[in-house]
């Protein structure tokens, strides 16, 4: 494999020297900028062997560079040639301020604008430009004139979502964010972000693995007008009729050509900075369009679900809960007759038992089955080498989820194999302490997960310990696994939580080389009765209660865990059967 990657870099070298080039950024993202990225758009993996879903690689005339968070230290040198490529940490040595330090003044460095962001490209300019170094737009992206066994794109027909799952139809969404356009002095909105336009058009794809959307750009104009640039071949028959009035389809590639129409006609674009491709913002802008510089419209009322939305999302969360719980009650009783399996064996059986539940589609991501010491990597993924064995007498973390018609769902346990020791059960408790805390808490309105970021981790931080993620995501409706704007994290945006928005509560703890912990609900964002807001648990699966301590918790605590217990109970024992409902009997009595 390291001789096709020299022999890449060499044929990317050689198209830097046509555009007299001294380095070539490479970013995993592709041109729609999602977390997810189709096969035929993994440029980044072709280049350089890597496969983690962050990293940036650097190709210079005579050298090359990754650069990867903490995730994937290890996974890089894993995948990546050494001989190659040289090693850096993304966050603390960024590849922006490297390259300044590394290349001389007057030197150029050329991207693909379509793979970053606004927001970066004019930071990363201004940071180049102290330095007298240029920035280059190139006109085509070198591993695509190169990538010769490129993946074809899957032609699967897109699924119209109907009004029994989202509740509102295309045409009366499109007018609510027609409406904030005109707000922001707009005339038209870039629509960049995969599951916006999935939303506005109650519509689902199977373009990106675990996301259930469409390849596509969109523009929605201030009447509430919307142009898609997709492939059409993708759209049912019966799309038009699905989306009511005032949506055209057009090939992607004519997207170019309609943004310089839009810069011409001198329109005020609203598009964001942060989310939406560099490429597509500049063409508007230098075609004579004024760039109004604005949050995605559809971020915030994608986030807040309706109460149909919530029905569905609360009903397949009972059903996924029925599978989770089958599936540990399998790995006690294989673990009990002596047979233990490997990660990856386990993550099938999982994925099998949701794979017989109604209105399932896909994973919603890719199953983190970890068992002892890879528990430790909070983002371990088994197949990027040998996967392991479970290990007796130690800890098994699974993180996994589905997409189904009526939601999404994300659930993490953590249970003991055989026996557990004195630590296991006092930094179990300890994470499961901070879970209930958060899942407790009361605030009132325009509070954001910043402020409560503080209630799963202060169990932990009272030993001097510590977890190095965020504790909560949000989630979508039967789109993406991990959606903003809110999230409960130790910093970051400081968006308040809203009633109707779903996140994750999911605090852990993980000792190197040696175990790891984490304790993962998703919960509704509510409004009280006194308009204070709160938190309503929806994943329903028994805790390891073979891990809690109760002597080190408060009766408030043992309260909410019992009852939580008892809830599962009543909403999973109507489903299970025999052994499995045994277990689930046995996993929800109370605790003293």
């Amino acid at each position: 494999m390291s001789e096709f990657i020299q022999q890449r870099l060499e044929l990317v070298r050689q198209e830097m020297a046509k555009s007299n080039l001294d380095a070539f950024i490479i970013p995993h993202a592709d041109e729609y900028l999602g977390e997810y990225v189709p096969p035929q758009n993994e440029r980044l993996q072709w280049l350089s062997g890597f496969s983690g879903s962050a990293g940036v690689a650097v190709v210079l005339k005579t050298r090359a560079a990754m650069f990867v968070d903490g995730r994937y230290t290890i996974q890089v040198r894993q995948q990546v040639p050494e001989a190659s490529f040289e090693f850096h940490h993304l966050i603390e040595e960024p590849p922006t301020s490297w390259l300044c330090e590394t290349l001389g003044e007057n030197a150029r460095i050329g991207i693909d604008s379509r793979m970053h962001t606004l927001s970066w490209y004019q930071a990363t300019r201004k940071a180049l430009t102290t330095k007298n170094i240029e920035l280059i737009e190139l006109d085509h992206n070198p591993i695509d004139l190169h990538w010769e066994d490129r993946p074809v794109p899957d032609h699967k027909l897109a699924m119209l979502l109907g009004e029994e799952y989202t509740g509102v139809n295309s045409e009366k969404k499109r007018q609510m964010i027609s409406a904030e356009i005109q707000k922001s002095g707009a005339d038209i909105a870039l629509i960049s972000q995969l599951d916006s336009i999935a939303w506005l058009l109650n519509i689902r794809g199977g373009d990106v693995p675990r996301l259930p959307v469409l390849l596509a750009f969109a523009t929605l104009n201030s009447t509430g007008d919307m142009v898609i640039y997709t492939d059409p071949r993708k759209l049912p028959n019966d799309f038009a009729a699905h989306v009511g009035k005032g949506v055209t389809v057009k090939e992607e590639d004519q997207l170019e050509q309609a943004l310089h129409n839009l810069g011409n006609q001198g329109i005020r674009v609203m598009a964001d900075p942060t989310m939406a491709n560099a490429w597509c913002q500049l063409r508007c802008q230098n075609a004579g369009a004024r760039l109004i510089a604005a949050t995605d419209p559809v971020l915030i009322p994608k986030a807040q679900k309706n109460e149909t939305e919530l029905g569905g999302i609360r009903n397949c969360h009972v059903r996924d809960g029925s599978a989770v719980s089958r599936y540990l009650a399998w790995i006690d009783r294989e673990v009990t007759s002596g047979t233990l399996y490997n990660e990856a064996e386990l993550a099938d059986k999982l994925e099998s038992f949701r794979r017989e539940l109604t209105d399932i589609h896909d994973l919603s991501f890719d199953t983190i089955s970890a068992a002892g010491k890879n528990g430790a990597l909070c983002h371990y993924n088994h197949m990027n080498g040998t996967p392991a064995m479970l290990e007796m007498n130690n800890l098994y973390l699974v993180d996994s989820g589905g997409q189904y018609s009526d939601g999404t769902t994300d659930i993490t346990r953590t249970v003991i194999i055989g026996e557990p020791t004195a630590e296991h059960r006092k930094m179990y408790t300890l994470v499961l302490k901070g879970h209930i805390a958060l899942a407790r808490a009361v605030f009132p309105r325009g509070t954001s997960g910043v402020q409560l970021d503080v209630l799963a981790r202060q169990f932990l931080w009272q030993e001097g310990l510590d977890y190095d993620h965020g504790t909560g995501h949000g989630v979508g409706a039967f789109l993406s696994v991990h959606e903003g704007p809110q999230r409960i994290t130790k910093s970051g945006p400081q968006q308040e939580l809203l009633p109707g928005m779903v996140v994750s509560n999911e605090p852990g703890y993980y000792q190197e080389d040696c175990f790891g912990i984490r304790c993962e609900n998703l919960v509704i964002v509510i409004a009280r009765e006194d308009d204070w807001l709160a938190f309503e648990t929806i994943t329903f699966a028994p805790f390891d209660t073979r891990l809690v301590d109760t002597s080190i918790m408060s009766q408030a605590e043992i309260d909410w865990l019992n009852d939580y217990h008892e809830k599962v109970y009543t909403k999973l024992a109507p489903i299970l059967e025999a052994d499995d409902l045994h277990w689930l009997e046995r996993s929800t009595q109370q605790v003293a």
